[in-house]
């Protein structure tokens, strides 16, 4: 069965990965969540990476603040795409996070979303547009998502509208 991988580095940064999680529940789209550190479990975040991706996770979403090297080391681990998500924790309010994420060496690619919550959410709907490309009813839902957001914004504008004729 195929599956997204949520890793998170500290259960501190569960908070915020929780959103990642809710975008693809509300997407009926299996996925999994672990704690593992590239630097304080190792080992651990290596043979998680070589299981999951047997068993069928198909993208790896890997959050990390501090250091944030977590989306490196699961890069460095498999050839399936991954996500970064920096967050926030050091001095610099997840600037760090952000940097240390997103410098990946040649041929090792990590897609770099945004500081916290909004890049959890991000990490997860660019999850599922990789999964869509496969997956036609999927495919579907996002555009069911992105047509729903586009008259939301309609009816939030009629309440608060004013225009000049």
């Amino acid at each position: 069965m195929d599956f997204i991988s949520i890793i998170m580095g500290s259960k501190s940064d569960f908070s915020v990965m929780s959103e990642c999680a809710e975008v693809l529940k509300k997407f009926d789209v299996p996925y999994e969540m672990i704690v593992s550190s590239a630097h304080r479990s190792p080992d651990r975040t290596k043979e998680y990476i070589k299981d999951a991706q047997n068993r069928g996770a198909q993208v790896f979403i890997a959050a990390a603040g501090m250091a944030a090297h977590l989306a490196g080391a699961v890069a460095a681990q498999t050839c399936k795409p991954v996500i970064g998500v920096p967050l926030a924790g050091g001095a610099l309010d997840g600037l760090d996070s952000l940097l240390s994420t997103v410098q990946m060496p040649s041929s090792m690619p990590v897609a770099t979303v945004t500081i916290g919550k909004a890049g959890a959410i991000n990490a997860a709907y660019l999850a599922l547009q990789i999964l869509s490309l496969k997956n036609e009813e999927l495919a579907g839902k996002l555009v069911q998502d992105r047509m729903m957001k586009a008259k939301k914004v309609e009816l939030d504008s009629s309440e608060i509208e004013v225009r000049i004729d």
